[in-house]
């Protein structure tokens, strides 16, 4: 099937590339090539873009310039925020706090550490995603050093309270280091890190049409914070490494694009989102619909499913086979199909939520390429119930 047919459903996964993104990257990937370490006139002038690319997305975000530290993407900037804090802390406590949703990035960081001796809490969630504050409130203990809970899920698209879970925090103790991960949340919604009252804050810019293999985290001045990556003084010490300054570049870019555009990408994804929300159930029978039920309360990209019946795995290969790329709350590895700890996290059977479903819509999708989805996923599913072992599917 030719390219430009095809419809993409899959922007949590990351997004295009932004033509006015690699506009500004160019220079730095072609003619300013210099290491921004050195001293002479072409470090100096990598120099220069490094730095303005780290006032632009401090600008976003809020803060100062300097508490920007620049990384590979999210999935290092998440591992960066939960080790640096717990074995800066460790003096003062080794319980760290986070939720039963979160990213793997940081669910794995934090697993590592327990297999160290530290502590972890893995805080509940109610069946449309959303964690407690007075859940929270009940987990913490003298010795926590750390609570990381995600902005808004990659799966589901649930917005978690943050600024109440923080303010939670704070109330209990100002030294708790409160760290979100606001990689699905970034371009979508509100990340002034003051109105949020977080003290770190992760980033990538291929989830907001920015390049793949560069992001940020943010962090507070005089927050506990030990680097990861050694072996040289890039980053204030933070994070050693020459810095990706086109990458950089086009992580400010897409920033900055993104919440000039804001309102008016949020409003045409909410109207595609709620097409789907409504129709989907409308002309397909034994569709759950998961997550929050409240659309302000989940990212207005985000429409989130199980197909009662079928395998999640074997719906999408269907639909992309038809032109459509979509995704499944759970991942394929090595020839087994994992449930995700999402959807089992927020009370959804295993059977159930080996059926889940993902789209993702990104602000080049049409209200004709949710039709087009409209009108051929139905058939594609009951083909597949069809020669599927015998399941009763609810009206």
């Amino acid at each position: 099937m030719n390219s430009d047919q095809r419809i993409y459903l899959d922007h949590a996964a990351t997004t295009p590339l932004d033509p006015r993104v690699l506009e500004a990257m160019l220079p730095y990937l072609a003619s300013a090539w210099g290491n921004p370490s050195s001293i002479y006139y072409e470090g100096r002038e990598a120099r220069k873009a490094l730095e303005a690319a780290r006032r632009d997305i401090a600008a976003v975000l809020g803060a100062k310039p300097n508490d920007i530290v620049l990384t590979s993407g999210g999935s290092e900037s998440d591992n960066a925020a939960i080790r640096g804090v717990a074995y800066a802390a460790q003096r003062r406590g080794r319980h760290i706090i986070t939720s039963a949703i979160e990213h793997h990035a940081v669910l794995h960081a934090v697993e590592q550490l327990t297999q160290e001796g530290f502590e972890a809490t893995y805080l509940p969630v109610d069946g449309e995603g959303f964690v407690s504050p007075e859940g929270l409130r009940a987990a913490l203990r003298p010795e926590t050093t750390l609570v990381s809970i995600m902005y808004a899920n990659n799966e589901v698209g649930t917005i978690e309270p943050i600024a109440e879970l923080a303010r939670a925090v704070k109330e209990y103790d100002p030294r708790i280091v409160f760290h979100t991960d606001a990689v699905q949340a970034a371009g979508s919604l509100d990340i002034n890190v003051d109105n949020l009252g977080v003290d770190m804050l992760s980033l990538a810019a291929h989830k907001i049409y920015g390049p793949k293999g560069v992001g940020a985290l943010y962090v507070r001045p005089r927050t506990p914070f030990a680097g990861q990556m050694l072996g040289g003084s890039q980053e204030r010490n933070r994070r050693a490494g020459t810095e990706n300054v086109a990458g950089a570049v086009g992580l400010a870019k897409a920033l900055t694009v993104a919440y000039e555009e804001l309102d008016t990408r949020n409003a045409h994804l909410r109207d595609l989102r709620d097409h789907l929300w409504r129709e989907l159930p409308r002309r397909l029978p034994g569709v759950r619909l998961t997550g929050p039920s409240d659309p302000e309360r989940r990212l207005p990209n985000s429409f989130s499913c199980c197909l009662e019946g079928l395998e999640g795995e074997a719906v999408l290969i269907q639909m992309d086979l038809n032109g459509i790329a979509a995704s499944s709350g759970s991942a394929c590895t090595t020839g087994s199909l994992e449930v995700s700890h999402v959807l089992t996290a927020m009370g959804i059977d295993e059977a159930a939520a080996r059926g889940s479903l993902r789209l993702t819509l990104g602000r080049d999708n049409t209200r004709d390429d949710i039709d087009t989805v409209l009108e051929r996923l139905p058939g594609l599913v009951e083909k597949l119930r069809r020669l599927a072992p015998s399941r009763p599917v609810t009206a």
